[in-house]
């Protein structure tokens, strides 16, 4: 990306300055591939007393079964205390628990060591989550990810930076004056999802962090908004299903295997295997073909996104433990997103190439926007802003002063 150094890049931290560490679960069992184990998991649980059911829990210094704790915001989930809990799981949610990986969580504050209620606030349909992944320069794989739904883990060191700090896609997490700034530049004022699309197409991993180059071109600015917003399309999948070319898209040639459960068995599931030659993932006697190599090979932060996701349906949990608790067939669902993910791996990495190759000329600097006074921000844009429009239900029923 000729035209600009990183050193005089802007900083993704400078652009999107609020910023909120990733959630802190404390236990594995309220999250996993499919809803049904986690009801199963959550009647298990109400089923049990006393001493069993805070072993079943997992206490930590943060979450017992006789902590109190508000509700999370948003959810319906109760507020008395753990240890007598009864009646359905509160409905899970979907949300990102690894790169490209969705997943369900029972949304329920005493299950989580550090839910970061200031996200569930503003997490609505209009919301887009920026999510930082590994800064060390030169790591494989995109520097940014963007999600619809509640992210709950990020890179090395990343945050999770909201586009917007209010429910309802209200007051962009931009650094006050930057659009109106790059709008003098281009001779328009790119909207919020213009300044994250083209985000998400340059951005790149810096010694102080994520950076992200600015150019004052607006034909460079049109194509890298244009391909960011294919990127982010592809990222949040929460419209038309992506597809690839006729001959290219991936089909299941034999079915996938069965899903032992430990505690019913010693078996796991197969480990995946690649078949370069025939452009196919193996998985035990199942097959699915054709694979681009571009989507096996497809990393973020040097683990391939594949991998990872096949690691998390894996079924190797100790007996007796919630976390055993999960299907014991493969489920029809789990191939249907399985079948997307090659998609949408092969067609990021189609667009990567095209980024990396993208011109940047008339660079916007940090030193230009701290003339222009835009930088430093301000400290309030660092700040979640008061989004408290209601009472909000305290441990045991009690409302929340606000």
């Amino acid at each position: 990306m000729p035209g600009v150094t990183h050193d005089d890049a802007p900083l993704l931290a400078d652009l999107m300055p609020w910023s909120v560490a990733p959630p802190r679960l404390g236990r594995g069992w309220p999250t996993a591939p499919d809803a049904a184990s986690l009801r199963a998991r959550w009647d298990v649980l109400v089923r049990a007393e006393g001493s069993e059911r805070e072993s079943l829990f997992g206490p930590t210094r943060s979450r017992t079964t006789h902590s109190a704790v508000a509700q999370l915001p948003g959810q319906p989930s109760g507020t008395g205390r753990l240890a007598r809990a009864c009646g359905p799981c509160p409905e899970p949610v979907r949300v990102l628990c690894a790169p490209f990986d969705e997943q369900w969580l029972i949304p329920d504050h005493r299950l989580i060591d550090a839910a970061r209620p200031e996200l569930w606030r503003v997490a609505d349909p209009a919301q887009v989550f920026a999510v930082e992944q590994s800064v060390v320069p030169e790591a494989p794989g995109p520097a940014l990810l963007a999600t619809s739904v509640l992210p709950l883990a990020a890179g090395r060191g990343g945050r999770l930076r909201p586009l917007y700090r209010r429910p309802g896609g209200a007051e962009p997490n931009l650094a006050p004056g930057l659009s109106e700034h790059l709008g003098a530049r281009l001779g328009h004022v790119p909207t919020p999802e213009d300044v994250l699309a083209w985000t998400l197409a340059v951005a790149r991993p810096g010694r102080e962090g994520c950076v992200v180059p600015l150019t004052a071109d607006p034909g460079v600015w049109a194509d890298g908004v244009a391909s960011g917003r294919r990127a982010l399309w592809l990222m949040r999948r929460d419209g038309e299903r992506p597809k690839l070319p006729g001959g290219r898209r991936p089909y299941v040639r034999a079915p996938l295997t069965s899903l032992p459960r430990a505690g019913a068995g010693d078996e796991v599931l197969a480990e995946p295997r690649y078949d370069r030659a025939e452009e196919a993932i193996l998985l035990g006697e199942g097959r699915i073909a054709p694979v681009p190599p571009a989507a096996w090979d497809f990393t973020v932060g040097g683990v391939r996104v594949l991998e990872r996701w096949f690691a998390a349906r894996a079924g190797a949990s100790a007996p007796g433990t919630l976390e055993a608790i999960g299907p014991g067939a493969w489920p029809q669902t789990w191939t249907s997103e399985l079948l997307e993910l090659v998609t949408v791996l092969a067609l990021l990495a189609e667009l990567r190439t095209e980024q990396a190759e993208l011109p940047l000329t008339s660079p916007v600097t940090r030193a230009e926007l701290r003339a222009a006074g835009i930088l430093p921000v301000p400290a309030g844009a660092r700040r979640p802003a008061s989004v408290l429009d209601h009472h909000e239900e305290g441990p045991e029923g009690q409302f929340a002063l606000i």
